[in-house]
């Protein structure tokens, strides 16, 4: 008995020593994937962040865009009107005066 107390001594150590290393290896793990997690979880928080920043961005630049061009249409706009008066008030001092003609001898 005295060889079989020891074989099952020297198992009991062994599955002792397994357990261990399996908890150990369960622990290790448990950490990386918590750490992996967090990473994870930070690299998702800044990809939001960049996209805010690219929305805000686009909007301020759209806006931009959209002020400038309707700059440019007012200006545009403001010459025609000019133009048309500049033609209308030619046209009526010739009509004026091709009344007067009419008119007068």
């Amino acid at each position: 008995m005295d060889a079989s107390s020891r074989v099952l001594s020297e198992l009991a150590a062994r599955e002792q020593a397994l357990d261990a290393k399996i908890e150990a290896a369960r622990v290790a793990a448990r950490q990386e994937i918590e750490a992996a997690e967090a990473e994870a979880q930070q690299i998702l928080r800044s990809a939001e962040d960049r996209a805010r920043t690219l929305s805000s961005e686009h909007a301020r630049q759209l806006d931009t865009e959209v002020q400038q061009i309707r700059a440019e249409a007012r200006s545009r706009a403001e010459q025609d009107a000019q133009a048309t008066r500049s033609r209308a008030e030619s046209k009526l001092q010739q009509a004026v005066e091709t009344i007067m003609r009419a008119v007068l001898p």
